[in-house]
């Protein structure tokens, strides 16, 4: 399970937590204008935006689970067991494998408006990567510096909503995800009044007390709604650290820890890693369950004009500054 955000102060960023309970050994993954994406039913791209994300890289193709392009375009797909819906392939659309997806949006669309215009005829086909890797089932949150949507391919059709909020979680769908904040309107960020009963003499008697009721559980629908109340409340100074630092925070609010989370067999789901990426200026900064030091890689460092894919692996182990 996983949350995706974004977040705005004198930049804009995004990033999401990635909650599973195994690694594919994925590195952040640089693709330059020149390498050739191919896809299995549509022509291939030989020259494109360049790409920063995270992916795992299989026989030298970006399987990308979150990514941004040189545009500042944003894009993350996220678990969406049993609602997910692939199509058989459909003469006259463009048939995009899921792992294609990403990919294909990120390379050629610089904002939401054209994304849109793609997304028109667009049909996510039920194609795997190989039979080693199978169709995960997904849904997507792309998002500019202006605006977030959420793609979900169901047995209805293909399923595009704006995403005021800029969060994304897993099931249920995301119509239902942002209608239950309904539930939850009362919540607050000031010291509670007493609307119980004028009989009675009730008094906060703790900070805090206006936001009783959010939950705190790591279902996917609590944390969509303990995501969307922390990042709508946040308050942060414009420079880089301090924007970072809070969009941290934010994905901090719904980290999973292992243990608490039992997926049978000894093993738990856990955060793997953290990511934020500022969409202005390229650059991806992430954490992992191992290292809470944030690293980062600016994509505008390397050579955006190569046809090779550049790997940095994740930095785990535990970085500690020692102060004497």
């Amino acid at each position: 399970m996983c949350t995706a955000v974004t977040y705005t102060t004198k930049n804009h960023y995004f990033g999401r937590n990635l909650d599973l309970e195994y690694s594919y050994k994925e590195t952040i993954t640089i693709t330059p204008r020149n390498y050739e994406f191919k896809f299995r039913q549509v022509e291939s791209i030989k020259n494109h935006y360049a790409i920063i994300g995270m992916a795992y890289v299989a026989d030298n193709y970006p399987l990308y689970y979150d990514a941004i392009n040189e545009k500042g375009l944003g894009m993350a797909g996220l678990n969406f067991p049993v609602n997910a819906d692939y199509k058989e392939i459909e003469i006259g659309k463009d048939n995009i494998a899921p792992f294609e997806f990403i990919p294909y949006i990120l390379s050629q669309c610089s904002n939401i408006e054209e994304t849109i215009k793609l997304l028109k005829n667009i049909n996510i086909a039920n194609i795997s990567f190989s039979k080693e890797l199978p169709v995960s089932p997904l849904h997507w949150i792309i998002a500019d510096t202006k605006k977030a949507i959420t793609v979900e391919s169901v047995k209805e059709g293909l399923k595009i909503y704006d995403n005021p909020v800029g969060i994304l979680t897993n099931n249920p769908t995301f119509d239902i995800q942002l209608f239950n904040l309904n539930n939850y309107m009362n919540l607050s960020t000031e010291h509670p009044i007493n609307n119980f009963s004028k009989d009675l003499n009730l008094e906060a008697y703790s900070r805090g007390m206006g936001a009783i009721g959010l939950p705190g559980d790591l279902s996917s629908a609590s944390r969509f709604v303990k995501a969307t109340f922390t990042k709508m409340n946040s308050k942060s100074g414009d420079s880089e650290s301090e924007s970072i630092s809070q969009f941290f925070h934010i994905l901090e609010s719904v980290y999973q820890q292992r243990g608490c989370v039992h997926m049978g067999e000894g093993k738990y789901e856990i955060t793997i890693y953290s990511s934020c990426c500022n969409m202005d200026k390229g650059i991806y900064y992430y954490t992992t369950y191992e290292n809470n030091q944030i690293s980062a890689i600016d994509m505008f460092k390397e050579n955006l004009d190569g046809n090779e894919l550049t790997n940095y692996n994740l930095v785990k182990g535990q970085q500690i500054f020692m102060q004497n």
